[in-house]
Formats: C-alpha cells, sequence, structure tokens
C-alpha cells in the first residue's frame, strides 16, 4: 500500500509538545566544610590584624600627642687642629685633632641611654682614625659633653684628585674633615625603655690649622642625625 503525501495537511489527532527533562546538580550550592573553615579563618585574621593596626596607630597618635618628641641635637663647638701632615712617600697622614660636641635632648618626657658610642675621623671619604667613647645616660631637657681626640698616624691611600686638594687646603690652612658617631642608644619614657636604635650622627667642617703658636677660630657647626 502507497504511503501518504507527507507533505499534505494531516487532519488527524494533535500531537502532543516534547516534554524537557531537567537534571538538578546534586552539588549546587552546597558548601565544602574546608572551603567554609579555611575563609572564615582568613576573614577573621584579617579583622582582627585590622582592628590591631587601628589600635597601634591610636596608641601612636596619643603618645606623640603626650610627648611631643623632637629631634635630639648634636654640634661640634670646637675643634683643635695641631698637626695634620701627608707624607708623599709613604702615603701616610700624621694627625692631632680635639674636638668639643655637645648633644641636647630638648624633650621633656624622653630619657637617653647612649650603651655605646664610637667616633671615627673621616677625610675625603676615608676613615683615619676611631675612638670608643664612655658610655651615659642623658636626662631630660639636657646638655652632654663628648671630648673625642684623634692622634696618631694612619696610611691613608688618595687619587690624583684628593691629593690636589689636600694640597690646596695645605696652602690655604683650613682643612675640610668629617666626623661620624655610631651610637647604641635606647629612649626611657617614663619606666619604659624601648630597644636599642642605632642612629648615625654625620658632621663635615672646616677646621684651620693651629701651628707656631698661631690661634684659629672654629665655627660651631651643626651635625645631621640619620636615625
Amino acid at each position: 500500500m502507497p504511503e501518504p503525501n507527507l507533505n499534505g495537511a494531516y487532519y488527524g489527532p494533535s500531537i502532543p509538545p516534547t516534554t524537557k527533562t531537567y537534571h538538578r546538580s546534586r552539588g549546587g550550592s552546597s558548601c565544602n566544610p574546608c572551603s567554609c573553615l579555611f575563609n572564615c579563618l582568613c576573614t577573621c585574621i584579617c579583622q582582627v590584624i585590622f582592628t590591631l593596626l587601628i589600635a597601634l596607630g591610636v596608641i601612636a597618635l596619643v603618645l606623640w600627642l603626650v610627648l611631643r618628641p623632637n629631634k635630639v641635637k648634636f654640634y661640634v663647638t670646637d675643634a683643635t687642629l695641631t698637626q695634620f701632615d701627608l707624607s708623599t712617600a709613604n702615603n701616610t697622614l700624621y694627625y692631632d685633632l680635639a674636638l668639643n660636641m655637645t648633644i641636647r635632648n630638648p624633650n621633656k618626657r624622653v630619657g637617653i641611654y647612649y650603651d655605646s658610642i664610637e667616633a671615627r675621623a673621616m677625610y675625603k671619604g676615608q676613615r683615619f682614625a676611631g675612638q670608643n667613647l664612655e658610655p651615659f645616660y642623658q636626662g631630660h631637657k639636657n646638655t652632654s659633653s663628648l671630648h673625642p681626640v684623634f692622634k696618631g698616624q694612619s696610611l691613608l691611600l688618595l687619587g690624583d684628585r684628593e691629593k690636589s686638594n689636600y694640597n690646596n687646603e695645605k696652602n690655604s690652612g683650613v682643612y675640610e674633615i668629617e666626623v661620624k658617631l655610631y651610637m647604641r642608644i635606647r629612649l626611657k619614657i617614663g619606666w619604659i625603655k624601648t630597644h636599642k636604635i642605632k642612629p648615625k650622627i654625620e658632621c663635615d667642617f672646616k677646621v684651620p690649622l693651629e701651628a707656631n703658636g698661631r690661634t684659629a677660630n672654629f665655627e660651631e657647626t651643626r651635625c645631621h642625625l640619620d636615625w
């Protein structure tokens, strides 16, 4: 029997629509216990750190408002240079330099323990002498004195340019010398003492040579403090 023409009109019963089936994923919105615990821990840690940072900031601000700390000031008040001869034969520097230095603590509530002080004398970027000074305690709004003395001889290798500068200074009778102070200090605030701090103080000054009974005037110089 021949098949009916499928392109013609169809007058039979209606064909029901195709139904779609949906499969719900089992893992959907469920939470892995390990992952949830890790996220909670991270959130708690971040909140604790943030709270601590705010608390430390508030404490630091209160301490600053109460203490109003000011920088300690270092000065070279006087310098006496009676010998500063560089031998070209053996590159040896013969020197005799004495300094008077002052340390001014302007703070009302901060004392300073100077646990160690090393003074180094430099010329043209090279160290030629050093001295360890006695430790001491400096009270509030106090001025203390240091008296480093450098005397002896030391090997000093200078380049042509540095030698030329030395000769110019020798002719003028005024030398540019640098003294550095390397310290280990502790601050005392009430009954609290801080850990050791290592500031470095740099003093650049010009000192005239005293010779043949001639005295020279030295200009007081303020040093640079580097925390």
